[in-house]
């Protein structure tokens, strides 16, 4: 028998690792002895009963106020499109029967985005199982001039799975089928409504693991993760969706069929025509269908959440995390302190180390345990010794992780219980990534409630949120040009991973030339000549 294997840790680091795993901090030059250790530092309560809660779930009383229709908040028109008639219900009930739903209270959900901030009025929700019937449905409303919005989870930021006006919802919600899974190449072929949770758990089952990972995959639709192309807290790993998709099924506006469900990694024939719909927002066609390529599960993971004295350390222990742990190296999210105090007032969540002004999370994701061990704990030693890090503590073990990644996942829901959220995803370069925080507090001053920076440092990408009691006209003034000015100065973009949607479309123009977005056009009025498609969304409203 081969005895067990013994990582290679420093001393120190053997008490440290102990003392994290039942929930203690060690701060620096302070090791705590295994005798000296308390016990899980809190209530269970203090984390919350569940440390993931999926996003798209009322978070709001059942008395919150009315959000008010988009059209009475936003300066837009509706465009000429038919209205649903009695007959039009006649019709598509012979295309999905017994899945055409008008009953209002039914249609209150998905009218409304998950943050409350924009309200349709749609009368109509279809929910179709196949292709085909989706086939039907587009080919119907094609003829009839009936704008059409798709919709996955309405788990997005920028009110782009949300109707405008009275656009028929057209849920994939039923299109939850796995259709095929290879487990020697790890290529999963699924429907669009599949959702990312399920998905995980079934391929985590054979051995792998799907290439994003999100705060609302309990939530989100696979096939509205590609129609937004949505990056998330795996991309430092494993890359955009524009890479691990292999092929996709979609519908057109006119309800032809577009089969390019290929599984094949290598497929260098003519235009690569999934491109056009991965991150279109349902502009273009709908996508029913995903083919996708899932990296083999690590056997190994470790969760390091540290705390560091400036922005400047932050990105000190990045560049030092690239250095150190190279290939194992999965996942570098970093927050501010504004965020924790949120988390832990709306949440109850505890903060698992000193108070700080940033703090970091680091996951590491291999396949030798031993290794990665060694690894990790060179490069803490490094961090602690040189004063970049000042606190830290680290999880191994399933339930921790989660209690850990928790702390970053749920500020979207602590935000959203705050007040009124104005969210901005800006891709900046590293170096100038926070200044943008600093510069908002001090313009808004006592007008914001919160201003509050964090997101994936890996991927430079900033997740910038100021709230508020209510909607203000005002402050969105004083928010608007402004951040988008300061944003296009640094040759970033105005949007990093949440697109464009409803909300953000009339900014495309600080990120792309007038010649992008005059082809963007072009390639709208050649594949949905009509229009019909998700409306009012990603395509500014003025040439």
């Amino acid at each position: 028998m081969m005895p067990p294997l013994v990582p290679r840790w420093p001393a120190w680091l053997f008490c440290w690792r102990a003392a994290c795993i039942q929930g203690a901090s060690v701060r620096q030059r302070m090791w705590v002895g295994p005798s000296r250790i308390p016990g899980l530092g809190g209530p269970r309560g203090a984390w919350g009963t569940s440390p993931l809660a999926p996003r798209g779930s009322c978070l709001a009383s059942s008395r919150a106020p009315e959000v008010t229709l988009t059209p009475e908040r936003y300066p837009v028109r509706r465009l000429p499109f038919s209205v649903v008639s009695e007959d039009d219900l006649a019709a598509l009930e012979q295309v999905v029967p017994g899945r055409v739903i008008t009953d209002p209270e039914e249609l209150e959900a998905p009218n409304l985005d998950w943050l409350r901030t924009v309200r349709g009025s749609s009368k109509v929700l279809l929910r179709p199982r196949t292709t085909q019937e989706v086939a039907h449905i587009l080919r119907y409303c094609h003829e009839r001039n009936l704008a059409v919005n798709p919709q996955g989870g309405n788990t997005g930021m920028v009110g782009g799975s949300t109707p405008v006006f009275d656009e028929i919802i057209l849920s994939t919600a039923l299109m939850n089928q796995v259709l095929s899974f290879h487990d020697v190449s790890g290529v999963l072929v699924c429907q669009a409504g599949c959702v990312l949770e399920a998905l995980s758990q079934y391929v985590e089952e054979r051995g792998f693991i799907m290439p994003l990972d999100l705060g609302a995959k309990g939530s989100c639709h696979i096939g509205g993760n590609v129609a937004t192309n949505a990056g998330g807290l795996r991309f430092l790993r494993y890359g955009s969706l524009r890479g691990t998709v292999l092929g996709l099924e979609v519908v057109l506006a006119d309800g032809a069929v577009l089969n390019c469900l290929t599984s094949l990694r290598k497929d260098n024939t003519g235009y690569d025509l999934k491109q056009l719909f991965i991150g279109s927002e349902g502009t273009l066609g709908v996508i029913t269908a995903v083919s996708i390529l899932c990296p083999p599960k690590p056997s190994a993971v470790n969760v390091a959440f540290l705390g560091c004295p400036g922005f400047a350390e932050v990105l000190q222990t990045f560049r030092t995390c690239r250095a150190m742990l190279g290939e194992i190296l999965s996942a570098f999210e970093f927050m501010d302190a504004e965020c924790m105090k949120l988390v832990r007032l709306h949440l109850g969540l505890s903060c698992p180390v000193q108070e700080s002004p940033f703090y970091v999370l680091i996951e590491t994701a291999g396949s030798g345990p031993g290794h990665d061990a060694e690894k990790l704990g060179c490069f803490l030693e490094q961090v602690l010794d040189s004063g970049l890090v000042t606190d830290g503590t680290l999880g191994s073990d399933e339930r921790r992780i989660k209690m850990l990644w928790a702390l970053r996942e749920r500020i979207t829901e602590a935000l959203s219980r705050d007040g009124y959220v104005y969210k901005y995803d800006l891709s900046l370069p590293l170096d100038r990534l926070y200044d943008l925080v600093g510069d908002l507090r001090a313009r808004l001053g006592p007008s914001a409630k919160h201003v509050v920076g964090y997101g994936h440092l890996g991927d430079g990408n900033l997740h910038l949120n100021v709230t508020a009691e209510t909607f203000s006209a005002s402050l969105l003034g004083a928010l608007e040009p402004y951040v988008y000015e300061w944003t296009a100065g640094q040759r970033g973009s105005v949007s990093a991973e949440h697109g464009l949607g409803f909300k953000k479309k009339d900014v495309l123009g600080y990120s792309k030339p007038p010649e992008a977005l005059q082809l963007m056009r072009q390639l709208k009025a050649l594949l949905d000549p009509k229009g019909i498609l998700n409306p009012y969304k990603m395509l500014p409203t003025h040439a």
